[in-house]
């Protein structure tokens, strides 16, 4: 198990280093001028070219990148062109947001895809196992932005039961663990939670459809084995590609919240991610998205080595 670790270690090295040049090249590429945001309309070109020789976008790209990785394994993402804070500091406040935000999303999506997976595979062909599947369905179908949208019509603006934006009271954007700050959490996490519940939901229901059908069932039946034993069985052997699903949409959570953090106005990677691309923050933008794909990169690493680790017929190699 060492072995396997050590060499999805390896792997994960020229992967990051990939995701690095991708994320740099695409932010330069982009149109718009960086300085836009603190330059004045009327400033002078003398005064620009200072501003971009501070910032160090005047040396080559090659330059430029090489630096950025050597500040950023010090921990160095550099200072913010709108705030004139520190990425680093600026981006871990977000992540912080949004893990609590994307935790509470999958725990939400996973229980009741999970549960509405396993009933519908069970129950297959059942009055059970299509409302579960019409379900699944319209959580994989509803762009979760109008959804997020209309749950604050109907719960914010109509019944006045939650708060419609932000992480706590009068805007907070720090988030603790009480319930007024609860009350803020809730309506952001249930529309992230919609499609995860949706794809685990009918990836579980065809996973154990097609378990069940399989000739050991009948055996540990015919063996006297109980349904409960049988369930266990099931889960076992669900449990390696329903773990692999629901690694990946954490990941896609972890990474595709910009939508729901804009509507809710949730201080997440999302939110930051959607000023710095309309400020054009250069800095901003590229040590959010290198931050979430580490993110992500890490998290599909857990995700196999646990895989192995609960299903030996996995090869180590």
């Amino acid at each position: 198990m060492l072995v396997y670790l050590g060499k999805r270690l390896v792997y994960t090295i020229p992967i990051v280093i990939g995701v690095s040049i991708v994320c740099f090249m695409l932010v330069h590429i982009a149109p718009g001028d960086p300085l836009v945001s603190v330059l004045p309309p009327d400033a002078s070109e003398q005064l620009k070219i200072q501003m971009m020789q501070a910032y160090g976008f005047d040396r080559p790209y090659y330059e430029q990148f090489f630096k950025w990785c050597l500040r950023a394994l010090q921990g160095d993402l550099g200072t913010s062109i709108a705030s004139g804070r520190s990425v680093t500091g600026e981006v871990l406040n977000a992540v912080r947001n949004t893990l609590l935000l994307a935790v509470v999303a999958t725990f939400i999506g996973f229980f009741f895809g999970l549960l509405f997976g396993f009933v519908a595979g069970y129950f297959r062909n059942s009055a059970v196992d299509k409302i579960a599947s019409i379900l699944s369905v319209i959580g994989v179908s509803v762009p979760h932005y109008w959804l997020g949208m209309v749950l604050v019509i109907v719960f914010a603006a109509q019944l006045n039961w939650l708060p419609p934006t932000g992480a706590g009271p009068g805007g907070s954007s720090e988030w603790r663990p009480d319930w007024a700050h609860i009350r803020h959490l809730i309506l952001p996490a249930v529309t992230m939670s919609v499609i995860p519940m949706g794809i685990v939901a009918r990836t579980i229901r065809a996973l154990v459809a097609d378990i069940l059908s399989q000739d050991f069932v009948p055996a540990l039946r015919a063996k006297g084995l109980s349904e409960l034993g049988i369930f266990g069985h099931v889960v076992k052997n669900a449990a390696p590609t329903a773990l692999a699903v629901m690694g990946l949409q954490l990941g896609y959570l972890l990474g595709g919240s910009i939508l729901i953090e804009t509507v809710f106005s949730w201080p997440g990677t999302g939110f930051l991610l959607n000023a710095a691309i309309f400020q054009r923050d250069l800095p901003l933008l590229q040590g959010t998205i290198l931050v979430l794909a580490l993110f992500f990169v890490m998290l599909n690493l857990i995700v196999d080595v646990v895989q192995t680790a609960i299903d030996p017929r996995i090869q180590r190699s």
